[in-house]
C-alpha cells in the first residue's frame, strides 16, 4: 500500500476541522469505539452464516453532538466493505424521512457503494449476476416459492431479466424496476406472454410502501447472488424523527423497530442496519413529548388493525430507543494522547513542516473528541501561518433541537 499523498492528508484534516470524517481521515485515525467495533463485526458474521441462522437486525448507536457518530460510521462502512458488503450511506433529513420507506430506499440505493467498483451499484450487481451458479439457482427458487415474502414481480422480472438479455433497453427497465422505477403490469404480462411464461406468474395490485419494502428484501438477496456477503444500511441522524408530526413519529418508530429487530416477514435477508441518534432522545422525546404514553394510546383509540398494528410496532421501537443503544465511549486520556499525535504527523506531512506542541483546549469529561480535534488542527493551522501567534480556543455547546417543526410535516390531515 502506497503512503497517503500530502493532498489526501489535507483533505482529512479538512474533513476533521468540519466535522464530516471522510474515508481519509477515517483511515489516518481509525476507531477508538471497540465496543460498537465488536457489535458490528458480530453483525457481519451473523449475515455471512445465513440462512443457517436468523438475521441480527442491526445496531443502534447513540451520542452527543461531536462525540463521534459520523466517524464511527463511516469506520464501519470501511469494515463491511473489507469483508465484501455493500454499502449504503443515508442521512435522515427533511427529503429522507425514515417513516417513508419508498424515500429511504431510493436514498440506499443511490448511495450505495459496491467492494472495489466504481459506478452505479445496481448495475454493477445485476452485471454480476451468474445464472449457472449456486448463488443464483438460491435466489431464483426464494423467489418462486409459493410462500416467498416478496411480489411475483420480482420472480417475474427475474426470469425475464434471465431470458431478455437480448432486449438490452428491457432489460434495463427490469433494473430500472430494482432500483425503484415503476414498470407497469402490461408491459410484464406482455412480455411474459412472449416467452409463453404468463400462467406461471400472476400480478396483483400491491401498495407502493409494501413494494418498496420487499425490494430491501430482494435486492439484498440479488447481491448475494452476484457474490457479495449482503446488504449493510447506514442510517444516520435519526434523531430528526422527534421533529416530525405524531403519526410521522409513530411510523418512524415501527422503522427503527423494523431496521433493528429485523424483517418479521423476512428473517433471512442479508440486510443489516446501523443507526445513530442523540444520546439524550428519551429525555427529550420519548419522555418530553410523553410518546411512550400517547403514541400507542392515540392509535389504538382508532380501533382498526392496521392502527393496532402500527401500536405494537412503534412501542418496540420506542423500547429499543429507550434501553438499547450502544453508547459511544468519551475519549481516554490515551486516546486523546495518541489522536494528538496522529493530527501532528498529518499536519507536517500534509504541509511539509514540523508542528509545535499547541496547548488545545483543557481537557475536561464534557469536552467532545470533535472539539480536541477542531482545536488542534486550527492552532496549527494559525501557527504554520503565524509563528509567534498564541491562539486561544473557546467552545460553544450545540443543542440539538428536537421540536416539533411544521416544515417537516406530512400531507394536511395525516393526524
Amino acid at each position: 500500500m502506497t503512503s497517503p499523498t500530502a493532498v489526501e492528508r489535507r483533505r482529512a484534516l479538512e474533513a476533521l476541522r468540519a466535522g464530516v470524517p471522510n474515508r481519509d481521515a477515517v483511515s489516518a485515525l481509525g476507531s477508538m469505539q471497540q465496543g460498537v467495533e465488536d457489535r458490528f463485526s458480530q453483525l457481519l458474521a451473523a449475515l455471512v452464516a445465513l440462512p443457517d441462522g436468523q438475521a441480527p437486525g442491526g445496531i443502534l448507536i447513540g451520542g452527543g453532538f461531536g462525540s463521534g457518530k459520523s466517524h464511527i460510521l463511516e469506520h464501519v462502512a470501511h469494515m463491511a466493505l473489507s469483508k465484501g458488503f455493500v454499502v449504503s450511506k443515508v442521512v435522515i433529513s427533511k427529503e429522507t424521512p425514515l417513516h417513508d420507506p419508498a424515500k429511504v430506499y431510493r436514498a440506499a440505493i443511490d448511495s450505495a457503494e459496491v467492494p472495489g467498483r466504481p459506478g452505479s451499484a445496481l448495475d454493477e450487481i445485476a452485471g454480476g449476476l451468474r445464472v449457472d451458479s449456486s448463488q443464483y439457482a438460491d435466489l431464483y427458487r426464494w423467489a418462486h416459492r409459493p410462500e416467498s415474502p416478496v411480489d411475483s414481480r420480482f420472480a417475474a422480472t427475474l426470469f425475464l431479466h434471465e431470458y431478455g438479455r437480448g432486449d438490452e433497453e428491457f432489460v434495463d427497465r427490469i433494473v430500472r424496476f430494482w432500483a425503484g422505477d415503476p414498470l407497469p403490469v402490461s408491459d410484464l404480462r406482455r412480455r411474459l406472454r412472449e416467452t409463453g411464461a404468463a400462467a406461471t406468474y400472476r400480478l396483483g395490485p400491491i401498495r407502493e410502501k409494501e413494494l418498496y419494502r420487499q425490494r430491501f428484501r430482494f435486492v439484498s438477496r440479488l447481491m448475494r447472488a452476484a457474490g457479495h456477503a449482503g446488504w449493510i444500511v447506514l442510517l444516520d441522524e435519526v434523531e430528526l424523527i422527534g421533529r416530525y408530526a405524531f403519526l410521522q413519529r409513530a411510523r418512524s418508530y415501527a422503522e427503527v423497530a423494523r431496521w433493528i429487530r429485523g424483517e418479521r416477514e423476512d428473517q433471512e435477508a442479508p440486510l443489516g442496519a446501523v443507526l445513530t441518534t442523540v444520546d439524550d432522545f428519551e429525555a427529550q422525546v420519548l419522555v418530553g413529548k410523553n410518546d411512550v404514553e400517547l403514541v400507542p394510546k392515540r392509535l389504538r383509540v382508532r380501533g382498526t388493525a392496521e392502527a393496532e398494528s402500527l401500536a405494537r410496532q412503534a412501542e418496540i421501537g420506542m423500547r429499543i430507543l429507550e434501553r438499547e443503544q450502544v453508547p459511544l465511549q468519551p475519549p481516554t486520556r490515551e486516546d486523546l494522547d495518541r489522536t494528538y499525535a496522529q493530527l501532528k504527523q498529518i499536519h507536517a506531512q500534509a504541509y511539509s513542516w514540523q508542528p509545535p506542541d499547541v496547548t488545545g483546549l483543557e481537557r475536561l469529561p464534557s469536552n467532545r473528541m470533535r472539539q480536541y480535534v477542531r482545536s488542534w488542527i486550527n492552532a496549527w493551522d494559525l501557527r504554520r501561518l503565524y509563528p509567534t501567534y498564541e491562539p486561544q480556543m473557546t467552545i460553544a455547546e450545540v443543542e440539538i433541537d428536537l421540536r416539533t417543526d411544521p416544515g417537516l410535516e406530512g400531507s394536511p390531515g395525516e393526524d
